[in-house]
């Protein structure tokens, strides 16, 4: 006597597992990106004070909304 038999599929679901990076490559680039930051909070919040760097007030000028927008006083 002949059975018909059907493999047995079971569904599986992909694992995702994290991808891990290697702490000597993410550095550099958090490091840059950290020192981005702060020169941008240096224009945003000082410049064209007692620390100023530009003469004038264009750079005032060209951040004065995203001074306002950070709480930054400036008038």
């Amino acid at each position: 006597m002949a059975e018909a038999v059907a493999p047995s599929v079971t569904p599986t679901t992909p694992v995702l597992l994290p991808v891990s990076l290697p702490v000597r490559t993410v550095l550099p680039w958090a490091l840059f990106a950290g020192l981005l930051a702060l020169v941008a909070l240096y224009f945003v919040g000082a410049e064209q004070g007692a620390l100023s760097v530009f003469a004038g007030s264009d750079v005032h000028e060209w951040v004065h909304d995203g001074r306002h927008l950070l709480g930054f006083p400036c008038h």
